[in-house]
């Protein structure tokens, strides 16, 4: 087995039993979309975990970070942040696992920032060549950093902008008898851009309607090796909304629904980045039924009693063409103060495993009313 295989095979370990998405290699019979690092795209945190991973027009929290950078600009409380874990592949192994450390804090009633890191670790991995030697032990990992800056520009109405390095070492840096560097860590930068508008429903104050709009991972290909072979990044446009109706004082629904797809090239013909986004809503070989089958539909419905505690279901649907995955989400929350919690759990509905099946995810979450600067505004 050749040393860039050893990428193929820990990039198919991450992304062919989540999202049927490699570094390379494709499914001719059903075009599945291939992209790299697309642990990029996991839901980081456990209650968009729980809404079938929608997010991008929620109510905002510590992780609006991730879901749409415009968002947390509405955040109400001053600073705060999250801590989020995620076992991966749980039923099988218990060295695999997601983390997700964000923090943001509102510089004025207009304008907030926030850090963020995303961090997988895949366990440990002995490689054997193609003879069945040994080729060393070694501990995957990726990352992203990412820096927010979110900003309001009229009481409805916000945009918001990340900026995200990624790391991402499958294999760590093998070499060939002839002292040639055949694998390495990829390395890339990327953006994500934002709209969100949040209206309270004209002659009603208990219905509330949000829109969202967010392309995100916008960046250049990340390379495994010293060749010209680069693969694209998860570029991704997810398009949300999300209406609330307080039923009474004390019991309020949310429906949300996200679409989302990914601004890669169905066939990698050696595009641009930009070029590629582009040619992605019409180079479908099926024409546009096929294009329409490369969006992903999340669903799901959030319950609160008195904005304590929360119940939430969700749904994930992805055409079968375009890797087939179908589960149902289910989760809880509690929030106390300062303090939250939310916890998610994943059903599979397809029929196919999943690396999140059977596993239980947590978020824990800090906000805190700081003093009254960021709460005036700029023109103030």
């Amino acid at each position: 087995m050749k040393l860039r295989g050893l990428a193929v095979f820990a990039a198919i370990l991450v992304g062919n039993l989540s999202f049927g998405q490699s570094i390379t290699g494709r499914d001719t019979t059903n075009r599945v979309i291939t992209t790299a690092v697309p642990f990029l795209t996991i839901s980081p945190d456990a209650r968009s975990g729980a809404l079938g991973d929608a997010g991008a027009a929620t109510s905002p929290d510590a992780n609006s970070a991730y879901w749409n950078p415009a968002k947390l600009v509405f955040i109400e409380e001053d600073y705060g942040g999250s801590l989020s874990y995620t076992p991966w592949l749980g039923k099988i192994i218990n060295d695999m696992w997601i983390s997700y450390l964000t923090g943001y804090y509102k510089i004025t009633r207009e304008q907030a920032v926030a850090l963020s890191m995303k961090y997988f670790d895949l366990g440990d991995i002995s490689f054997r060549g193609s003879n069945n030697e040994p080729l060393g032990d070694f501990r995957p990992r990726e990352f992203s950093l990412d820096l927010t800056y979110s900003r309001m520009l009229t009481e409805n109405l916000s945009v918001g902008l990340t900026g995200r390095y990624i790391y991402s070492n499958l294999t760590g840096a093998f070499t060939s008898q002839g002292g040639a560097v055949d694998a390495k860590p990829g390395k890339s930068v990327a953006a994500d851009i934002g709209v969100f508008y949040n209206k309270q429903l004209k002659g009603t104050k208990s219905n509330n309607l949000a829109l969202a709009a967010v392309i995100s991972n916008i960046g250049a290909k990340i390379s495994y090796t010293d060749s010209e072979n680069k693969d694209f990044l998860p570029t991704n446009l997810k398009l949300g909304t999300a209406f609330t109706t307080e039923v009474d004082m004390f019991n309020s629904f949310t429906f949300i629904v996200d679409f989302n797809k990914l601004l890669v090239p169905t066939i990698d013909d050696g595009q641009t980045v930009l070029g590629g986004m582009f040619s992605s809503f019409t180079d479908a070989p099926g024409g546009f039924e096929e294009e329409m089958k490369e969006f992903i539909v999340n669903m799901g419905v959030e319950y609160w009693y008195n904005k304590t505690f929360a119940g939430r279901a969700g749904y994930f649907l992805e055409a079968r063409e375009k890797g087939n995955r179908k589960y149902l989400t289910l989760g809880v929350g509690f929030r106390k103060d300062r303090f939250g919690i939310d916890v998610a759990y994943l059903v599979p509905t397809n029929g196919r495993e999943n690396p999140l099946a059977e596993t239980i995810r947590f978020s824990l979450l800090l906000q805190v009313a700081g003093n009254e600067q960021s709460r005036k505004s700029v023109t103030d």
